[in-house]
C-alpha cells in the first residue's frame, strides 16, 4: 500500500507511458474530480502490445483485470466526482479461433479469439456492458445513469439474422451518494438532458482503431468539473481525445496509456490545440 509521499507529483497536465493500473496506484488519492474512459473491448482488437488489456482467454479474466483498475480509480477519484464509462458489447465467437478482415475495416482481422463464455451459447450477444457495470456497483461504484449513445451514421454490420448495432452505453457511476453535478449546463443542453445522446462518428486520421468522438466528451466534462484547475483523467487515453478536449475547454488532465505509438498520435493532436509542450513521462511503476 503507497503511502501519500510515494504517490507522483502533479501540477499540470500530463500524460503517462505504461500499465494503467501500476501507474494509477502511483496517483494521488482524491487528486481527480472527473473520470472519463473507454477500455478496450473484450476479444474485438488486437493491439500487438504486451500487457494489453481485452484478449484474456475468459471473459472473467478481463472482467476482474478491469475490476482492479477501476477499484483503483475509486482512490484517485474526489469523493463529489464522477467517473464515465463508455464500453461495447459483442458476440460469441462460437469458439472459432479467428475472425477475418473487412475490405472497410480491416482492423477487425484477428487471429486469436476468445471461446464462447461459460454458459452462453454461440451466437449470444454476451452483455458485456452490463455485466461490468453491475460488478462495479457490487463493489462501492454508484450506478447513477446508462446513457445511450446513439451513433446516426455508424456502419451497417454484414448480419442477415438480427439489426444492426448502432448503439453503445455511456454509464454515469459516482463515488459517493451526494457528487457534483453541474445541472445548470444539463438544463442549458437539453439533448444531453436525457439519456440518449446522438453523436456521430467522424472520420479520424489519428493512429487508433477506436476514437471517441469529441462530441461524447465535451459535455460529460462540462457537467462533472467546477473550473480550471479541476482535473480529468483517462486510464485508457488511446487516441488522446480527452485530453484534446480538455485543452480547448481549459481542463487539466492526466492520460495513461500502454502503446507508445499512440501516446505519439495522441501528443501530436494535442498540439496542435494547444503549442504549449505537453508533458510525457515513460514511468515502470
Amino acid at each position: 500500500m503507497s503511502t501519500q509521499k510515494d504517490f507522483l507529483e502533479i501540477n499540470e497536465s500530463t500524460v503517462f507511458i505504461g500499465d494503467a493500473l501500476k501507474i494509477i496506484e502511483k496517483l494521488p488519492s482524491k487528486s481527480v474530480q472527473c473520470i472519463i474512459t473507454s477500455p478496450p473491448y473484450w476479444g474485438m482488437r488486437d493491439y500487438n502490445i504486451t500487457g494489453q488489456i481485452g484478449l484474456e482467454e475468459t471473459l472473467e479474466q478481463y472482467l476482474n483485470n478491469l475490476l482492479k483498475v477501476f477499484c483503483e480509480l475509486m482512490r484517485v477519484l474526489k469523493d463529489d466526482g464522477l467517473l464515465w464509462l463508455n464500453i461495447g458489447d459483442g458476440y460469441t465467437s462460437g469458439n472459432r479461433k479467428y475472425r477475418a478482415s473487412d475490405k472497410k475495416n480491416p482492423a477487425r482481422k484477428m487471429e486469436s479469439r476468445p471461446n464462447t463464455p461459460s454458459g452462453l451459447k454461440p451466437k449470444d450477444l454476451i452483455g458485456i456492458p452490463w455485466r461490468l457495470a453491475l460488478l462495479l456497483q457490487a463493489h462501492g461504484w454508484y450506478l447513477r445513469n446508462d446513457i445511450i449513445w446513439h451513433k446516426p451514421n455508424a456502419m451497417p454490420e454484414s448480419v442477415k439474422d438480427r439489426p444492426y448495432r448502432n448503439h453503445e452505453y455511456l454509464f454515469m457511476f459516482s463515488k459517493s451518494e451526494k457528487y457534483f453535478f453541474n445541472y445548470d449546463v444539463s438544463k442549458r443542453n437539453s439533448k444531453k438532458n436525457r439519456s440518449v445522446w446522438e453523436v456521430p462518428i467522424k472520420p479520424n486520421s489519428f493512429n487508433h482503431n477506436a476514437v471517441f468522438p469529441e462530441g461524447l466528451i465535451v459535455p460529460c466534462i462540462k457537467l462533472s468539473t467546477k473550473n480550471d484547475s479541476d482535473y480529468v483523467l483517462d486510464p485508457f487515453f488511446g487516441s488522446g481525445t480527452v485530453g484534446a478536449v480538455c485543452e480547448k475547454i481549459d481542463r487539466k488532465y492526466i492520460g495513461i496509456e500502454l502503446n507508445p505509438e499512440y501516446i505519439d498520435s495522441a501528443l501530436v493532436r494535442i498540439n496542435k490545440v494547444n503549442y504549449t509542450k505537453n508533458q510525457s513521462f515513460k514511468f515502470s511503476a
